[in-house]
């Protein structure tokens, strides 16, 4: 059995899955819309189902392990050749599985990763023993105002208090504090260095947990990479730009969506 389990639609011809990656608070539901319309138009696509705060603390710890996890998951799948697009804490994973693994992955997709900047702002404390705990309006004010640029709200309560309870557990409160620690150790430019295969790096203009500015600096050295900046978005470009998002992936995927011949 995998750490991850998985919804997946083999789609047809001879083409990479586009394997959607959980991200450290939320799971594989922030992809609902790129998902859904490549499953409709026969591309074949993977997405992981758990917050990466609810593994195991030794894989959530591990950028290396997470990737393991991830591959593992494909492999179940039947899903050899990949194009990994992840987000936040799972962009980092995207990155070095393109640099472990480039007879496998074909193209990375990255969005507000972390690992340039001082830890993700969450915009509130989760010690537990705080004023503020993960559950309630407060919560989620405090949550949303730090994921998105705008005063839509993007999230339904059902998926807030999902969230919420799973911070409640010490097991997932260990895992996430492993999960950052392992950001501030991991060295993105020597990462960044040993990646072949195509990438893009699809980042929103207002990110406040993960700006980015740095990112746009560092990746100026990697003149093959390409680099999109969402207006109007902040950390999940995903969903809060959701249309936008995901015509940006179909063009890569038209570009680079098929395995060498």
């Amino acid at each position: 059995m995998t750490d991850f389990t998985f919804e997946h639609a083999p789609g047809d011809g001879d083409r990479p899955a586009v394997v959607f990656m959980s991200a450290l608070f939320a799971g594989g539901w922030i992809w609902e819309h790129p998902y859904r319309r490549l499953a409709a138009a026969g591309v074949p696509v993977l997405r992981t189902h758990e917050a990466i705060c609810a593994l195991d603390r030794r894989v959530a710890g591990s950028i290396e392990r997470l990737g393991d996890a991830l591959l593992a998951a494909c492999d179940e799948a039947g899903a050899r050749d990949v194009i990994v697009c992840a987000n936040s804490l799972g962009g980092l994973v995207a990155i070095d599985l393109a640099g472990r693994h480039p007879d496998r992955v074909r193209g990375i997709v990255v969005s507000g990763a972390p690992g340039l900047t001082p830890d993700p702002d969450v915009g509130l404390s989760f010690d537990r023993r705080a004023s503020v705990r993960p559950v309630g309006a407060e919560f989620g004010e405090r949550m949303m105002a730090a994921l998105f640029h705008g005063e839509e709200r993007f999230f339904t309560q059902e998926q807030m208090d999902g969230v919420g309870t799973m911070l409640l557990e010490p097991e997932a409160m260990v895992s996430m504090a492993r999960s950052i620690k392992a950001t501030r150790r991991y060295q993105v430019r020597p990462a960044l260095d040993k990646v072949r295969c195509p990438a893009a790096f699809v980042w929103g203009r207002h990110d406040r947990m993960t700006p980015v500015d740095p990112w746009l600096e560092l990746l100026a050295e990697y003149p093959g990479t390409e680099v999109v900046v969402v207006a109007g978005s902040g950390h999940i470009p995903m969903i809060e730009r959701a249309e936008e998002y995901t015509t940006i992936l179909e063009s890569f995927l038209d570009r680079h969506g098929r395995v060498p011949a």
